[in-house]
């Protein structure tokens, strides 16, 4: 790891020849600027960059972060920093520089980008969790206690169990408190007196979390690659040879092989030394990829997610900052893993939204990837059966490699797909032909997946006598009726009432049911076939740790006939037993208000489809639609993404949208709807000052109501900017942030390169 040294003249002030030592410090609030502080005497000898520092702050006091040493600003009295917080450092030179790249890119506070880029569980407290009891202090280390018999004569004062467990421990070694009382019970006791007896000694040991407890591994060889796999892989290890940043699309379609090209690129890199960093864009991916990369790799990997406690991932950020990991897997969080000699950066299905944090730093670890990739002369591979246009476009203009998987490996081919239109259809969630192709399938005994992007029983509910719906307070949006927790809840700020419910606002004591979400496709289809073992996956059903491993094992398992699921179902999976996908609602987000809409439709739609036939048996995919003819879906059907392509590629060149134009938007908020308006006019008017004063040719658009007009009790206005040139983009935004002044009753945030306009 590799670490600045205290300076030569740092050195000698530490032996009190000269001025005492001034250090800068990031500290995590939104202020754009560090501070300096001067290091008292007695922590001198261990004061280093990279670590956390407990610093007075105003009237309070913080945790902060150490950057450097630095010269003592002239005529400016310093307060000394209280304590030091780690014993070695918890970033490198290397990560210091990608930070302060992120922070400038992103207009955000080098402060808040180290506590993004940390583990929250470094700053909890210790547990040592032995004989029941639980011992606090420091960070969050879990100890265990490890029992060994000791050389001594036979036991005479020692009978019953504790004889047991001696023996057992002159046999087996050293072993855990744990291990003890899983075999014997509750033995504390009988260890205690073997250790007084001088029989046992007993010794305190730093153990990891372990999220891969309990999972069986079956190991895994190399398959045999097809031609296009092996161009794939050829180019790739060209590239790996020259030591360069090297990066490349690769544009497979589903079931094509794509990962494994990733693994045997990655065998490739380890085997030359170097490490690989592999992001995937959820949770809900990591159970599988996981299980494939321990079954070629076995235990040289690290996992970093959201579902793993704060104790895990800060296990797991530990051990990859010791160097006792290879690979390191997680979703976007991931791309600040502490991974040194990166090798091979990897990020499946890159076209994903989810890349991109929604709030704070509003980073983009795809992008992100590409950076660190450049940073650490590596290989960075963006795999997709459906890439961002803004990506098949870099690839077109050679910013990228392009490497292409056209086919299906082994004799599957891609699925017959027919569209059905669903204008003249009742108001019923299914169409004749996908309720007999069901009922073919499960008579059949093969498995089948149904797709709706929407989950909970109904999408809302509507009085029958005057027409109202039932509104969430907080948002604008409707409330979603759950009837299996009866329940109506709000999906993004979670309010909710019991259900049924009465009008608000005439007291109808009977409220109508619009719209159909999972849990009613769930409920309806265990009426129409009560024999066939049916599952929902959604985010009500995979709450809690291990939520989608235990559905997914299930499914691929053979134990699931249909499987019920929202956007989570539709990437990644490989079930060879599917032979069948209806697609509900296809058009669904082709009605939200963001540019995007057609691209993210034939996505999901392409990602779901190619979840059938990827075994011996051939698929077929049903889309019910209203809009049947809207290229987005009939493109999808068709398996033509270059036809979809070149078609959103003019959409897109129109109206100067990305790749063709570069985006920013400034979101402001308030709790007072007429303080917001009057700030969000303010704002727009600085900018066009601005705009006019650089002589810039940037479109302001706004300040207009953001499509979610309320969001959590705030108002929300937004402003969004284009530019065909990015530094003027940045430029204008950078100077405006330096100059606006905003009420403390308004929130604003930037966000660089958005991907999402609601």
């Amino acid at each position: 790891m590799t670490t600045t040294p205290l300076p030569h003249t740092q050195q000698n002030q530490t032996a009190g020849t000269t001025s005492p030592i001034t250090v800068e410090v990031a500290v995590p609030l939104p202020l754009d600027c560090t501070f300096h502080y001067r290091v008292p005497a007695s922590l001198a000898d261990q004061i280093r960059p990279g670590v956390r520092v407990f610093v007075p702050f105003g009237r309070r006091k913080i945790t902060a972060y150490l950057l450097g040493f630095t010269p003592a600003p002239p005529d400016q009295p310093l307060k000394e920093l209280l304590e030091i917080l780690d014993n070695e450092p918890l970033w490198t030179d290397a990560e210091l520089t990608f930070f302060r790249w992120i922070a400038a890119y992103y207009l955000h506070p080098l402060g808040e980008v180290l506590k993004t880029a940390l583990p929250t569980g470094i700053n909890l407290k210790s547990q040592t969790t032995v004989d029941g009891e639980s011992v606090t202090g420091g960070k969050n280390i879990r100890r265990e206690r490890f029992f060994e018999a000791h050389d001594s004569p036979d036991p005479v004062k020692i009978k019953g169990k504790g004889l047991d467990i001696l023996d057992f421990l002159r046999q087996s070694g050293p072993t855990s408190s744990a291990e003890l009382r899983q075999r014997f019970g509750e033995c504390n006791q009988n260890l205690r007196r073997l250790v007084e007896l001088g029989y046992t000694r007993m010794r305190e040991q730093e153990i990891y979390r372990d999220p891969f407890a309990g999972l069986q591994i079956k190991p895994d060889t190399p398959k045999a690659l097809n031609r296009h796999q092996q161009q794939c892989l050829d180019s790739i290890l060209d590239a790996v040879v020259l030591k360069q940043f090297a990066p490349f699309l690769l544009h497979g379609v589903t079931g094509s092989g794509k990962t494994e090209v990733y693994l045997q690129a990655i065998a490739k890199i380890l085997a030359d030394g170097t490490n690989a960093l592999v992001l995937v864009p959820e949770i809900s991916l990591t159970p599988q990829l996981v299980h494939r990369f321990r079954a070629r790799f076995t235990d040289s990997i690290a996992v970093l997610h959201s579902a793993l406690s704060d104790g895990e991932r800060y296990d797991e950020w530990r051990r990859i900052r010791r160097g006792e990991v290879r690979i390191v897997i997680g979703a976007r969080s991931a791309i600040f893993a502490p991974l040194e000699r990166i090798g091979i950066i990897v990020v499946d299905e890159e076209h994903e939204a989810s890349f991109k944090q929604s709030d704070g730093l509003r980073y983009n670890a795809r992008d992100l990837a590409l950076v660190r990739g450049q940073q650490e002369k590596a290989v960075v591979l963006l795999g997709s059966a459906t890439p961002l246009v803004t990506t098949r476009f870099a690839a077109q203009q050679g910013k990228l490699g392009y490497l292409s998987l056209p086919e299906r490996v082994g004799s599957s081919s891609l699925p017959e797909t027919s569209i059905i239109s669903m204008r003249m259809t009742a108001e019923t969630p299914f169409s004749p032909p996908l309720l007999q192709a069901l009922t073919d399938n499960l008579e059949r005994g093969e498995q089948s997946i149904l797709f709706l992007n929407r989950r909970g029983f109904a999408s809302w509910l509507v009085c029958p006598a005057c027409g109202a719906d039932l509104q969430c307070p907080n948002c604008s949006v409707s409330l979603t009726y759950h009837r299996q927790r009866r329940k109506s809840i709000c999906h993004y700020c979670d309010y909710q009432v019991p259900a049924p419910c009465i009008c608000p606002a005439c007291g109808e004591l009977e409220l109508k049911e619009m719209g159909a979400g999972t849990e009613r496709i769930e409920h309806e289809l265990l009426e129409r076939f009560p024999n066939a073992r049916i599952a929902r996956m959604d985010s009500d059903t995979t709450s809690g740790k291990g939520g989608h491993a235990r559905i997914l094992d299930k499914v691929g398992r053979g134990e699931v006939d249909i499987l019920i699921g929202t956007q989570m179902i539709a990437k990644g999976h490989d079930f060879p037993g599917v032979t069948l996908v209806g697609v509900l609602q296809a058009e669904g987000s082709l009605y939200l208000p963001d540019f995007r809409a057609a691209e993210r439709t034939f996505q999901v739609l392409s990602q779901v489809m190619g979840r059938a036939g990827r075994g011996d048996l051939p698929g077929r995919v049903l889309l019910q639609a209203m809009q049947p003819d809207h290229y987005g879906i009939a493109f999808a059907a068709s398996h033509d993404f270059d036809s979809f392509y070149q078609e959103e590629l003019l959409f897109r060149q129109e109206l100067n949208y990305p790749p063709f134009g570069f985006l920013a938007v400034l979101r402001l908020s308030a709790t007072s709807e007429s303080a917001l308006i009057k700030a969000a006019a303010a704002a727009a008017q600085l900018l066009g000052l601005l705009k006019q004063q650089l002589g810039v040719r940037t479109e302001i658009l706004g300040p207009a109501p953001a499509p979610l007009y309320r969001l959590r009790g705030r108002y929300r206005y937004q402003i969004l900017l284009k530019d065909t040139t990015r530094a003027t983009l940045r430029r204008l935004v950078s100077i405006y942030r330096q100059q606006q002044s905003l009420p403390a009753v308004i929130r604003e945030s930037i966000d660089i390169d958005p991907v999402d306009l609601l």
